[in-house]
């Protein structure tokens, strides 16, 4: 090959040479593009727990509450007893309602209970009489005391707070309804009249045992892995370390 020849040949590449090193030298001069950001900082998850379920009408976690016999019937004071049993049974929700009903809208309990007592007084008495007489025969000698003993049974049914309110309704119902009962009439309106307030209590012993229910449920679910504080719907706090705290 000539002089020439091999001169030609090798400009390309001394033009390839130049080409890289201007590219390599403009590279060079370039402004690096920025880091990528940094990521997010870690936001502790919130774990909304439902409140815990209540006692149904502010009552105790602890109630003992009756339980349901053969016949799917609550068991109560007020069933499986004497007619005249029932007409006395009456006359106790009566008084605990005239006491215990204080509320100005339950004030004709016992306005009525005071006229109930004296229009209905010789039957009354006449019921307390065939009652000692039930009790002498299943007691014998201990027939007092077993009877003041099942009586305060009785009080201490219709006494029961957290069903106050919906007993105070059902005896002010039972005490307008008397009011036309007359006194030969009496024992067969107890009858009809004590299932009327008996059922206060079958309601309120049925939501009880579906709160424990509940209340079980939450426990299953919540209790053992919760970690964070109970809040009402669309509250918000960071979480915490330990159990939820209950809500009653």
């Amino acid at each position: 090959m000539s002089d020439f020849a091999r001169r030609n040949a090798a400009v390309p590449k001394i033009a390839t040479l130049a080409a890289t090193g201007l590219a390599m030298a403009l590279a060079s001069c370039a402004t690096p593009p920025p880091p990528p950001p940094p990521p997010p900082p870690k936001v502790a998850t919130v774990v909304r727990i439902p409140p815990r379920p209540m006692p149904p009408d502010g009552a105790s976690a602890t109630l003992s509450v009756p339980p349901t016999g053969a016949d799917g019937l609550r068991v109560s004071v007020n069933r499986n007893i004497s007619p005249a049993q029932k007409l006395w049974n009456l006359r106790s929700a009566y008084n605990v309602g005239a006491l215990n009903c204080t509320a100005a809208k339950f004030a004709p309990i016992l306005a009525n209970y005071k006229d109930f007592l004296k229009d209905n007084n010789r039957v009354l008495s006449k019921t307390n009489r065939e009652l000692d007489s039930e009790f002498r025969k299943q007691y014998r000698g201990s027939y007092i005391r077993a009877r003041e003993k099942y009586m305060t049974e009785v009080y201490n049914h219709y006494a029961l707070p957290p069903t106050l309110g919906d007993f105070c309704e059902a005896v002010l119902a039972m005490s307008n309804d008397a009011r036309a009962v007359k006194p030969g009439d009496l024992e067969s309106f107890a009858q009809r009249a004590l299932p009327n307030v008996e059922v206060v209590f079958d309601n309120f012993y049925r939501r009880y045992d579906q709160w424990r229910i509940d209340a079980a449920e939450w426990d299953a679910k919540y209790a053992p892995t919760a970690q964070a504080v109970s809040l009402p719907a669309g509250k918000a706090t960071t979480a915490s370390a330990g159990h939820a705290q209950p809500g009653g």
